[in-house]
């Protein structure tokens, strides 16, 4: 059986990310093997693992507001600074009336 579709999810993750994802998988979900294969830290790869929770979050929410998704994708991905981040979307929700 194929994948004739690929998740919007999984498609707006970078090949890094879904090697992580493989890898994950295949250790069982074992963020120590996980940690032995990289060679880091158990914090590094919990950091690493709720960075990409938080991608997987974002890419859901980006249909319902694309400006809002892109500013927290910067910031996940270290592009901008969260409190950049919050900055740009409180005066986009002010900018629509929201806030």
């Amino acid at each position: 059986m194929t994948i004739e579709i690929i998740p919007e999810w999984m498609a707006n993750l970078d090949d890094e990310d879904l090697s992580f994802i493989k890898n994950f998988i295949m250790a069982s979900g074992s963020l120590k093997e996980i940690a032995k294969q990289y060679e880091v830290t158990y914090p590094t790869v919990r950091l690493r693992l709720d960075r990409l929770i938080q991608k997987i979050r974002i890419s859901e929410d980006n249909a319902n507001e694309p400006y809002i998704s892109l500013i927290k994708r910067l910031a996940v991905n270290d592009k901008i600074d969260f409190e950049t981040a919050k900055i740009l979307v409180s005066e986009y929700k002010k900018m629509k009336g929201e806030d």
